[in-house]
């Protein structure tokens, strides 16, 4: 082999692995990023939604999925009599449809305020705050007529004015210390 043929395959070479080094340097730089690894917990009712895109990810998840569940049931129900004399019975079908929380507690319906149901005590709280809530305003408005508006009813001109505030403020803090000591005795 000549000189010429030599020269050329080794100027190849170093050019062909010069391509190669710089086709691995460009391929590591822009490389994707990988995706990162979320443990998602796992368990029965659970569901996700996973949203991802240039800009990055959202995770939408919901522990209890349904929240509600459903129940129908078909009911056969005794023959009913039909006119004065019972003449003309015929059978009945009804259907009843219930619901039912995660722990097994029968849905009665009404307003849900914070998406999760309320358990007898939270209910049992909520009404006994609001009992105490009234006696205490019924003492303080007491307390403050008897107590403070004789105090302030003679300044001249405002004396009504003022009676009525005390009498207002005497009220909102009587309902404020009865929400208090209401929930002492009640342990909410």
């Amino acid at each position: 082999m000549n000189v010429f043929k030599w020269t050329a395959l080794s100027v190849g070479g170093v050019v062909a692995v010069a391509h190669i080094g710089v086709l691995g340097h460009i391929i590591k730089a822009t490389k994707v990023p990988e995706a990162p690894v979320i443990n998602l917990p796992r368990g029965d009712y659970s569901s996700y939604k996973i949203k991802a895109g240039k800009e990055g990810y959202s995770i939408e998840y919901k522990a209890n999925d349904p929240a509600i569940l459903e129940s129908q049931k078909s009911l056969s129900l005794d023959k009913e009599k039909k006119g004065f004399f019972g003449g003309g019975s015929e059978n009945r079908r009804e259907w009843r449809k219930d619901q039912f929380t995660m722990d097994g507690t029968r849905n009665l319906g009404g307003a849900v305020l914070d998406g999760e149901g309320k358990s007898a005590k939270d209910i049992e709280c909520i009404v006994a705050d609001a009992g105490a809530r009234s006696q205490g305003a019924m003492a303080g408005s007491s307390i403050a007529a008897g107590i403070g508006v004789p105090a302030v009813i003679g300044i001249p001109y405002v004396g009504w004015l003022a009676a009525g505030w005390v009498s207002l403020l005497g009220g909102r803090v009587g309902s404020t210390v009865g929400s208090t000591v209401g929930s002492v005795f009640n342990d909410c």
